[in-house]
């Protein structure tokens, strides 16, 4: 590896005293430096990633190693965030959420360290979240009953009867319970337990719910005093502060305290196997038919992800062999005919210690084991013997490239996403800054890769000679949910069995002390806070140029992309009857998956990743700013390439457009089914969003159609059109479908939006105007695209398999235009920080509940995540408005949800998606000036603006209600003649 910086423990100069300076490294292709410096007396490490980007982030890790499945690093993970030594109230870290104008705060547990990372654009801000961060991380309090409502208790049905049952308690336990649920979650924590049969990976670092609670309050304290001390931890930071700033307040606020401690935390590789594994195992499923529910997977442990070489040469073999239908075992796994779609681990886990390949099936039969190992086999021994096209191997590369350039930052802070590209060779002793700096390694393969036998040598000695690989069959159990509920029964049972009075007597007064200290209200004043002073004065927003490109109109926006160019097409949705707008996302879904011209589909998909990072098809629809009845929607075709490739993007974009093609019938059939795979995967880890969409589903036009289209609605009719499709002429009269939409783009008037830097947009017109016509009809009437009105209530209880319930209820509001909208949009947050979150998180044990206003559709809607409860929880909703109501309440209180709005609508976006924010607000009547009026109305909120609208808008009488639930709790909600169905 070409490695040029100087390695020097002693160089000291413009460093902090209690630091060493031992490296710095610029990096061109990321437009930054990484300074890498080490803490004398602790050995801490600190990477801090300089640029004079003003969204600063910070970041503290540990190494942490669980030797069991109690989720003990998780439970630390929330706990130590619930109060620490100069900040010793309840909730610090959801209260400085209220008190910040952040622009990311979490914490997260991966399988073998737990990292805690904030970003703020306001210095201030910055300094305050830093303080709160350094503490929780080396002196928290972990309070018992922190660990009893966070982690896990017993408590009896009744809290004050010890005459009722006992019931497992604790926001962890039921996060897990949740997370468990999802049969990929239950795949990948089984396959990994037989990879790595000896190390940490082998247990569930999240928690497994049936040992969670034999986690004890002193296991939690004894594995916080070992892996939190300053010896095991890495600091991250990117931003414009200064590395010695950062230091100043490391040393002041926490590492001055510490020694060093010789104990170090290192995962050791994995003893391998000598013959390939194959084991059976089964997942939970309430369903009545489990024929093809079952998931079949091949594993292989690789080298270690430290390895940068390594590493990227895993990349590339995966992205050849997995990364699209014209990828050789990808294209086997989805024609084989042995299941539904492949598998969602398919492809490289790079984050343990030790990197694992993955590829199989989901939608398949136990049976299908033997054959499905086989053709796999086969195929790498087909590549391992002939090869793949030059052109593939070129095609990944350039992905990656792509990926190395690419400013993020839409998702979460650009800063935050390099931080964590590294973090983990950081907590395993490996070059976190050559992992960020790519392209010596890139260089070096792309000489490699001229040689025939390259990718035959991976392939060989990767996977067909490497005898650590296991087949996983993992196969539904309809009756696992039930055994598994009568076997915590019964040991809950047992143990209340074996109580004595005095202990019967304990678990109520833990009860009581519990409720009493979640009521009891924190004292702010410990906490460091921002106010509105602090808030910037206005918006910043990127104008779009308006240009002319051939005969269409084009906007472009000049913006730092680091030599990256964004291209769409974006097209007036037309008209279109029923039984189409029913297919229409699987339209856009399969458009980009088709031949094109000559080209058939694995040929075409080959051509767009030689040339573009994908092409996307999607559909945007808004309401009017002052009449949500009033619809407005586009057809989007997006792409984006390296600068250099801007003319073949544009041929790309427009050739597939006007020449795809609909033949493809089998591949069609396909796609269509791993679609419906990986929506129904999706339920789960989705569930309150797809409440919410079906509470609010009778509010407005384009509410009814998320839910219609996707949300639980849109699964149901995908599940059908999916089991409708065995025939080739079921098959046909969809591609004709799809072909009548398509037909109906083609002749709607459309415009380019392009995105890239300022000394490119003559290229990039000159580009669009050469191919830049309009493909639209000659003299053909326009039809926009028209929904009947909605307005009514919605009650429904959808049941899935899940061991949790997501509830949600909405009521009808106003649009984004109305002058009550922004008193509406502080009321969500004012609700969720002052009652929702004590009631449904800490009381309830949910994961999280919350509320907000949703001005596209004019509903308030009010959701809970991984909840144990259903009535209660909805109960929960109404009484925060009455709690509103009842009461007075501190402008504090307001303020704080006020910061909470602007930190959202202050947001930072990546570079292109600032400029496709401003484009598609102005595009639905969201101008620049109305959004700044908008924020400006925020902050004029007060306290009875949020009482009248409560008042007007969130009446009982108008709520809509949807559960998402099990078959078996249903019963708790007959009382609410709720319409009940299946997904």
């Amino acid at each position: 590896m070409n490695n040029t910086a100087i390695i020097n423990p002693k160089t000291r100069s413009s460093t902090h005293p209690a630091f060493d300076r031992i490296r710095s490294q610029p990096i061109d292709s990321l437009n930054l430096t990484v300074e890498e410096y080490r803490h004398r007396k602790t050995g801490a490490k600190h990477f801090h990633l300089a640029t004079d980007n003003p969204e600063n982030v910070f970041l503290v890790a540990f190494p942490t190693v669980p030797t069991d499945s109690t989720g003990v690093a998780h439970i630390l993970e929330h706990t130590v965030l619930c109060g620490s030594r100069n900040y010793p109230v309840r909730d610090p870290f959801f209260m400085m959420l209220r008190r910040s104008l952040n622009t990311f705060m979490n914490a997260f547990t991966s399988a073998d360290w737990t990292a805690y990372p904030f970003a703020s654009k306001n210095k201030k801000d910055f300094s305050n979240l830093l303080k709160i961060y350094l503490d929780a991380a080396f002196f928290a309090r972990l309070h018992p009953l922190d660990f009893a409502q966070e982690g896990h208790r017993v408590e009896f049905e009744n809290p004050t009867d010890p005459e009722t049952d006992l019931v497992f308690k604790g926001v962890v336990f039921n996060e897990m319970k949740g997370a468990m649920s999802s049969p990929v979650a239950t795949l990948w924590q089984t396959l990994s337990s037989h990879l790595f049969p000896t190390t940490t990976y082998h247990y569930n670092s999240g928690g497994d719910p049936e040992r969670i609670p034999d986690l004890s309050h002193e296991q939690l304290k004894s594995f916080y005093q070992t892996h939190y001390h300053p010896s095991n931890a890495v600091f991250m930071t990117f931003g414009d502060i200064p590395a010695q700033e950062h230091h100043q307040a490391f040393e002041s606020q926490a590492l001055s305290e510490f020694d060093r401690l010789e104990m170090k935390l290192n995962v050791g590789d994995e003893k391998r196997y000598s013959a390939p594994l194959r084991v059976e195992e089964s997942y939970a499923l309430e369903t009545e038919d489990a024929a093809n529910k079952t998931h079949i997977v091949l594993g292989w442990l690789l080298g270690r992800s430290t390895d940068l070489e390594e590493q990227l040469k895993a990349h590339l073999l995966s992205g050849v062999l997995l990364d699209n239908s014209a990828s050789p075992l990808r294209h086997a796994l989805e024609t084989c005919g042995l299941g539904a779609a492949p598998s969602p681990l398919c492809g490289l886990e790079d984050n343990n210690r030790e990197m694992s390949f993955i590829c199989g099936l989901e939608g398949t039969q136990p049976e299908h084991a033997e054959a499905l190992e086989q053709r796999v086999l086969e195929v790498l021994r087909e590549v391992a013997e002939q090869g793949v096209p030059q052109e593939q191997v070129e095609a990944v590369l350039h992905q990656l490239e792509l990926h190395q350039r690419e400013i993020g930052g839409d998702g979460m802070p650009y800063g935050l996403q390099l931080i964590l590209e590294g973090l983990s060779s950081a907590i395993h002793n490996g070059d976190p800054v050559a992992l960020l700096n790519l392209d010596p390694v890139l260089e070096k393969l792309r000489q490699e890769i001229k040689d025939p036998g390259f990718i035959k040598s991976l392939v060989q000695e990767n996977l067909l000679g490497n005898l650590h690989r296991v087949r996983l069959t993992l196969k539904p159990d309809p009756s696992l949910g039930a055994r598994r509920a009568k076997a915590e029964k019964a040991r809950l049972a047992a143990l209340k069995a074996a109580m004595d009075e005095e202990q019967k007597a304990a678990v109520v007064k833990l009860a009581a002390e519990l409720a009493a200290r979640q009521q009891q209200p924190d004292d702010p004043d410990f906490l460091p806070k921002v106010g509105i002073e602090d808030i910037p004065a206005t918006l910043s927003i990127p104008q779009g140029i308006p240009e002319t490109a051939g005969n269409l109109p084009a906007t472009f926006f000049a913006q730092g992309t680091n030599g990256l160019a964004y291209q769409q097409i974006v097209i007036d949705m037309p008209h279109l009857e029923d039984e189409l707008l029913e297919v229409l996302p699987h339209y856009t879904a399969c458009l980009t998956e088709l031949g094109v011209g000559n080209r058939d589909y694995r040929q075409t998909q080959a051509w767009q990743d030689s040339i573009s990072g994908g092409i996307n098809a999607s559909t945007t629809l808004r309401g009017q700013i002052d009449n949500v009845q009033q619809v407005n929607g586009h057809f989007v075709l997006s792409s984006k390439a390296l600068a250099a490739n801007h003319a073949q993007l544009t041929e790309l974009l427009q050739t597939t457009l006007g020449e795809v093609r609909f033949d493809e019938l089998d591949h069609l059939r396909e796609v269509i089914a791993q679609r419906r795979a990986e929506w129904e995967d999706q339920i789960t880890g989705s569930g309150h969003a797809l409440a919410m969409a079906a509470a609010a589903s009778g509010m407005s036009p384009t509410a009814a159609l998320t839910h219609r289209l996707t949300g639980l609605a849109g699964i149901s009719l995908l599940q059908q059109l999916d089991e409708s499709l065995d025939s080739k002429a079921a098959r046909q009269a969809l591609a004709d479908k799809f072909r009548h939409i398509h037909d109906r783009l083609l002749a709607a008037p459309r415009q380019w939006l392009l995105i890239g830097e300022q000394e490119y947009r003559s290229e990039f017109l000159a580009a669009l105007s050469q191919r830049g016509s309009s493909n639209s009809e000659t003299g053909t009437k326009f039809t926009p695209l028209r929904l009947p009105e909605v307005r009514a209530s919605v009650g429904q209880a959808w049941t899935t398999s899940t061991q949790v319930n997501f509830c949600a209820k909405a009521y009808p509001t106003v649009p984004v235009g109305h002058s009550d909208a922004a008193a509406l949009t502080v009321l969500g947050g004012f609700l969720r920080n002052n009652y929702l979150h004590r009631a449904i998180r800490e009381q309830g044990g949910a994961y999280g509940g919350g509320a907000g206003q949703d001005s596209d559709s004019a509903a308030f809607r009010f959701f809970s995540y991984r909840d144990p409860r259903l009535a209660e929880t909805l109960e929960d909703f109404d009484r925060s408005v009455q709690w509103l109501l009842e009461n007075d309440h501190e402008w504090r209180l307001v303020e704080e949800a006020i910061l909470g709005v602007i930190s959202a609508i202050d947001k930072p976006k990546s570079p292109s998606g600032d400029a496709k924010s401003a484009f598609y607000n102005s595009l639905y009547g969201r101008t620049p000036e109305q959004r700044r009026r908008f924020r400006s109305q925020i902050l004029e909120v007060r306290l009875e603006d949020l009482k009248r609208v409560a008042e007007n808008y969130l009446k009982p009488e108008n709520a809509s209600i949807a559960v998402l639930t099990n078959a078996t709790q249903l019963e708790q909600l007959a009382g609410l003649e709720l319409v009940t169905y299946k997904v």
